[in-house]
């Protein structure tokens, strides 16, 4: 049978039951999952997602500030006390070389925790897109999980989804609905094939990145396109424009983050 993407718009539009065993790629593209792409390619040893602020500076209090930064945001702003924000430009060499990043956000690595069932959880991001379409594609089953603002969805995070979903179908996203009603009942050692689009969540998506490419032909930059989305009008909104200038750039990055379920952390798969 052909190999399913699912798209979840927001972590609550699926329930973490279904996403054990799955192969998931979590998306917050504005911009946690960006940040964390910048951080280990600028060499950070690993990093942890963490849901508090007070778990933040457990960790770091247990491994030591020579070895751990603090990095990440609540509402868009560094936290008090933090190290770094969410900025996918403050991770360079000089902060985050040879550091454990403990990071938290306000929706990415809450996202992140919806996926603690999954067998296989990476993150994405337009800065490595290839990279991470490359690193699916034997798998038999996959989820597109966006983490949206705040619990409401993101044109950004839903923009992502569907350029990932579009490489992985390429022409292969018409959905047989018999192949639908059958999906969600079937072994996945069963699923062979090309990949198609199992849900209508996957094809908003899709649909919403088609349309973003007739902006772009015409020539508006993504970066632009970004900048008018939810996040991006929050990131102009806090003075972080400089910001969406790597959240457009497409596979300026080549690594794939992630996450191993059992340690906690983040590192890098190449």
């Amino acid at each position: 049978m052909p190999r399913p993407i699912h798209i979840h718009l927001l972590p609550s539009h699926v329930r973490p039951e279904e996403l054990d065993g799955a192969a998931v790629v979590v998306i917050d593209v504005l911009r946690a999952s960006t940040t964390i792409c910048h951080a280990l390619a600028a060499g950070a040893e690993c990093v942890i997602p963490v849901a508090t602020v007070e778990q933040s500076l457990e960790i770091r209090a247990k491994i030591g500030s020579a070895k751990a930064i603090l990095g990440g945001e609540r509402g868009g702003v560094k936290i008090e006390g933090f190290d770094l924000a969410n900025s996918p430009g403050e991770y360079t060499p000089a902060t985050v070389g040879g550091k454990t990043v403990i990071f938290t956000t306000t929706n990415g690595t809450q996202a992140m925790e919806r996926c603690r069932a999954a067998r296989r959880i990476l993150i994405g991001a337009f800065a490595n897109q290839s990279a991470v379409a490359v690193a699916l594609r034997e798998e038999p089953v996959v989820h597109l999980l966006c983490a949206g603002t705040q619990g409401r969805v993101t044109r950004e995070d839903t923009l992502f989804a569907g350029a990932l979903a579009s490489l992985l179908t390429e022409n292969n996203d018409d959905i047989d609905d018999r192949f639908v009603a059958t999906v969600a009942h079937t072994p996945v050692s069963e699923f062979a094939g090309p990949f198609v689009l199992a849900t209508d969540e996957a094809r908003i998506a899709v649909d919403a990145w088609r349309a973003a490419e007739r902006e772009m032909a015409a020539g508006k930059p993504l970066a632009e396109i970004l900048g008018q989305c939810q996040g991006g009008r929050n990131a102009i909104r806090l003075g972080l424009f400089p910001d969406l200038a790597p959240t457009g750039a497409v596979d300026s990055i080549t690594i794939v983050p992630t996450l191993n379920t059992r340690a906690w952390e983040i590192r890098s798969a190449s």
